[in-house]
């Protein structure tokens, strides 16, 4: 299984995992342009893609999903709560109702070759969830947009290959920002999103023999440093672990998950 990251940010989000058969996005939270342009870096087009895994429905994660099903008519996953307030959203466009896949929180579906397992976060969004992929022994663990995390969540995502985590924000950043107090608040709440400390502390939990790859997204690009998050991670963590920051703007090569 391979992994990237198409874009990664509080300004858009898009991912990708696949194999040599199946080709999966977990959200379109930009153009279908720069969608498209990101396929292409992995030698992909849209026409390739089986599905789009639908996280929440906060416009950073679908605001190329209506473009982007449209012109290739990608079944949409995502719970029954998300994808009908995704329906009644009036700036996606239409969107054929009969490409969407409910899904329920801790039940797997296939894709192709690749089992997927969802889960409910904490976030202010109907009914957030994030996904763990497998492809035969191989684990893709991903969680971003959580306010906090707990034994149930560490339970999904342990005995991943690769992980892919939030590390949002710096408080001391957040804090002394010219975000207003309302939003401060929302960010730093329990259906918020993760700092950099509880980024690391996540991490450390999830650390076993099988971890080999870690990589930090969904980056505040107004309250953190994308060096700053690297340091405040790899700071708790072992060196056997690698650390790597997502691309904001780019899509970043792929990642081969470890056998």
């Amino acid at each position: 299984m391979k992994f990237g990251t198409i874009a990664s940010g509080s300004s858009g989000n898009c991912l990708y995992a696949g194999n040599a058969d199946t080709h999966i996005l977990i959200d379109a939270g930009i153009s279908c342009k720069r969608i498209c342009e990101g396929l292409k870096s992995y030698d992909l087009d849209g026409k390739d893609i089986q599905g789009v895994l639908v996280t929440h429905e906060h416009s950073d994660h679908i605001s190329g999903l209506g473009v982007l099903s449209r012109k290739f008519h990608i079944p949409i996953y995502g719970t029954e709560k998300t994808l009908r307030q995704i329906s009644e959203m009036d700036n996606l466009g239409k969107i054929d109702r009969n490409l969407f896949q409910p899904v329920k929180a801790g039940e797997n579906f296939t894709i192709g070759s690749m089992t997927i397992e969802s889960f409910s976060i904490s976030h202010d969004a109907v009914d957030p969830v994030s996904y763990i992929m497998y492809e035969g022994n191989k684990k893709l663990g991903m969680v971003t947009d959580l306010g906090y995390y707990d034994d149930a969540i560490v339970g999904h995502l342990r005995e991943s290959d690769l992980l892919y985590v939030e590390a949002n924000h710096d408080i001391h950043m957040l804090q002394a920002g010219p975000y207003p107090y309302y939003l401060k608040r929302r960010i730093l709440g329990d259906r918020g999103h993760l700092c950099n400390e509880k980024a690391a502390q996540l991490v450390t939990e999830l650390m076993d023999d099988r971890l080999k790859q870690v990589i930090l997204g969904h980056l505040s690009k107004e309250n953190n440093y994308p060096d700053l998050a690297l340091a405040t991670v790899k700071n708790e963590v072992e060196n056997s672990v690698k650390v790597e920051v997502a691309p904001r703007d780019y899509a970043s090569s792929l990642y081969e998950l470890a056998k």
